[in-house]
């Protein structure tokens, strides 16, 4: 663990593995510790990483102003990592919400990205809307599964608009290719690694503009790589081609059996795939 200082001096940290130019991976949650990103399925062991703990996660400090966990406000704390670490250029990684802070640095400071890997990416800051049918048949996929049953009518329950807190736990299964024992382990550490007063200021008023954020990224001249999952009822494969149609320079691999987290599921497969993408 290694740490610099944040735009308004709070003390950051990140975790770094591998020689040379990293990967810097920006945690989803929103404001979830990096731990849960792991070694991204065996990616360090190809390309060297640098795991973010936003500013109140992890190992970094709480900031003086609760204010500054919104999303565009932790945009300068790239910055000031991209200093921290005497690079040009950031090669970057967003995972779920993380996308929001990588996005945001990528538009406002478009010559300073490298390259840029879009995991499973939040549609929030881009305005990509999502309807409940679309999600729908892509939970439906999932219907041979033991667990489905009770997931899916905790899904039908949160489309009606009469969903009680339970029923959001219960959908889980969905965000995960596999829902076996390592899902399930990943989802029970993972609990306690989320800050949830930092969760409901990273999205609130004013953060973005998608229409500007769509704008920027129009212009954006890096490489970008989206990974989509096949079963990911966050990111349906059809809206993620969506997405990546938004860059001039992106592909978008769909990982087959994927979910929210495409690492776990086919640790292989996402690597070779990333990999591929850096070199």
């Amino acid at each position: 663990m290694t740490t610099f200082d944040g735009a308004d001096g709070t003390r950051l940290a990140y975790h770094r593995t591998g020689e040379g130019r990293p990967l810097v991976c920006v945690p989803g949650g929103p404001m979830q510790a990096s731990a849960y990103l792991g070694d991204l399925g065996g990616l360090s062991a190809r390309h060297p990483l640098a795991l973010l703990d936003l500013r109140g996660t992890g190992e970094s400090a709480v900031p003086a102003d609760p204010a500054s966990y919104r999303c565009d406000r932790q945009v300068e704390d790239l910055e000031a990592l991209r200093v921290h670490l005497g690079l040009d250029r950031l090669d970057l990684a967003g995972h779920s919400a993380g996308a929001a802070v990588a996005l945001l640095y990528a538009a406002r400071r478009p010559d300073r990205v490298g390259r840029l890997v879009l995991i499973t990416p939040s549609p929030r800051v881009v305005g990509l809307e999502i309807a409940d049918p679309d999600r729908r048949e892509c939970a439906e996929l999932r219907r041979g599964e033991p667990w489905f049953p009770d997931a899916f009518a905790a899904f039908e329950r949160i489309w009606s608009g009469a969903a009680a807190d339970a029923d959001w736990e219960a959908i889980t299964p969905f965000f995960h290719g596999r829902w076996d024992a390592v899902s399930q382990a990943h989802v029970a550490q993972g609990a306690s690694q989320k800050n949830a007063d930092a969760a409901a200021v990273y999205y609130s008023a004013g953060a973005f503009d998608p229409e500007a954020v769509r704008s920027a990224l129009a212009r954006l001249r890096a490489p970008v790589l989206l990974v989509a999952g096949e079963y990911d009822v966050a990111l349906p494969p059809e809206h993620a081609a969506e997405y990546a149609a938004l860059f001039p320079h992106a592909g978008l691999s769909v990982q087959p059996g994927g979910g929210h987290y495409p690492w776990l599921d086919d640790p292989g497969r996402f690597t070779e795939t990333v990999a591929g993408f850096l070199r």
